[in-house]
């Protein structure tokens, strides 16, 4: 993420003119609803606009042409991946793992299984990672809970979880990723120094959250009515598929190929295994437990809303705006925390994958050496400030495909919890530092 485009030709009109046309965009997106326009229209529109202005007035649209293509690589490779995830998922769901999985849960308060849930996503995140966890645990709760504004509720603090959970670890959250490949933070370091702000910024959250759910009771639902075959079957799908996602992070560690990889991998042996077991069945039977039926019950305008979102994002960074952003951050505030928050703050808006690879550019090693509590610091606040909008984070984006989650009720009920959470996460942090000093 090291490849910072130094544009040629273009004026400071033009920035501007890419710039309203984000803002427009991303007002678009916000309301959604009101306009009755699916957001993905909105994102895709946004994209090809930005791109266009910032073609036509280039002198080498050559450059420009690489550009984009650098940019749909990375881009593809997040958006396969979310592809891969979302269809073991479904191939899981369709098997009912996740009904036998919530017969494991003796709890019958919603209080409860808030925290539950909470502590779970967080450490699987850290684990996994926070967008395969957030599919994961949100597809979980909806077996769960029968009322949608619990659903809503719930997919809030999974986010919140989520993003917290990948930020202390390594292989969590890919801007974490980032720095540990980059050498600016070591493994052992950074899960050491990140923990207890990162389970902060998701309990503080979690806390309040609760406080709706006091005194309510979980009813349970029964395990639908199938064979013995079937949930045998169910019970393989489950453990293959929970350990093939387990197995994606561990496969990046051992080939050093990027996660792309080990999920297609994981993908591709979960066909192997559905097709044996269900090979003695009539097609028709075995028809709703296929990949392929899966691959069409996964939801296709969601990850075109990713697709332009991140491409009208990587047009911000292609014309220098979000490396320039953070210049002037860095010259204004003059003050490492300062910084990593307004950072973290702004992952929200923009994508946190290239405000921490314009970050890596701007301040070397010899500036802020290995393990320096700068990267620290930028890794809580980049993982845990994506959670305060929806779309601010790839777990955002891929809960609120699968639960219809609004832009502005997430805004209206979510946001400031989650920005409470930001907040508690840097209070331990600095509280950390200071106390070590």
């Amino acid at each position: 993420m090291d490849y910072i485009c130094q544009p040629i030709g273009f004026s400071q009109m033009t920035v501007t003119l890419i710039l309203l046309v984000f803002i427009v965009g991303y007002i678009a997106i916000a309301f959604e609803h009101p306009l009755n326009l699916n957001k993905a229209a909105s994102a895709l529109m946004t994209a090809v606009v930005c791109w266009t202005i910032y073609i036509l007035q280039s002198q080498s649209s050559h450059l420009v042409n690489e550009e984009l293509l650098h940019s749909l690589g990375e881009i593809a490779s997040i958006l396969f991946f979310l592809l891969g995830a979302m269809t073991i998922v479904e191939l899981i769901d369709s098997h009912n793992g996740f009904e036998i999985l919530t017969q494991k849960i003796k709890t019958n308060s919603k209080q409860k299984l808030l925290f539950m849930i909470t502590v779970i996503t967080f450490f699987l995140s850290a684990l996994l990672d926070n967008l395969t966890t957030a599919i994961v645990m949100t597809s979980l709760c909806s077996k769960l809970l029968t009322e949608k504004e619990d659903r809503l509720w719930f997919a809030g603090i999974i986010v919140i979880a989520a993003n917290a959970g990948g930020a202390w670890s390594p292989l969590g959250d890919v801007t974490t990723t980032m720095l540990w490949i980059g050498g600016q933070i070591t493994a052992l370091n950074i899960m050491k120094q990140l923990i207890l702000p990162s389970l902060a910024a998701a309990l503080i959250p979690a806390i309040i959250i609760a406080y709706r759910f006091k005194g309510k009771k979980l009813t349970v639902p029964a395990l639908s009515s199938i064979s013995e075959q079937e949930k045998k079957e169910g019970r393989i799908i489950l453990i293959v598929g929970i350990g093939l996602l387990i197995f994606v992070p561990i496969f990046k560690t051992l080939t050093h190929l990027p996660p792309i990889m080990g999920m297609l991998l994981a993908l591709g042996l979960m066909w192997v295994i559905t097709t044996l077991i269900h090979k003695r069945k009539q097609p028709e039977d075995a028809k709703k437990y296929t990949v392929a039926n899966a691959l069409q019950k996964v939801d296709t305008p969601s990850i075109l809303f990713f697709l332009g979102i991140l491409l009208a994002v990587s047009a911000l960074q292609s014309v220098g705006v979000l490396k320039e952003l953070a210049t002037v951050l860095s010259t204004t505030l003059k003050n490492d925390y300062l910084i990593g928050t307004a950072l973290g703050v702004l992952s929200a808006i923009v994508d946190n994958v290239p405000l921490v690879a314009a970050s890596q550019g701007m301040y070397d090693l010899t500036t802020y050496p290995t393990d320096h509590p700068f990267w620290e610091f930028l890794a809580l606040t980049t993982g845990t400030g994506g959670s305060a909008i929806i779309i601010g984070s790839a777990a955002g984006v891929a809960v609120m495909g699968i639960e219809q989650i609004n832009f502005m009720w997430y805004l209206k009920k979510i946001s400031f919890v989650a920005l409470l959470g930001f907040g508690a996460g840097i209070s331990v942090f600095l509280l950390q530092v200071w106390l070590s000093h």
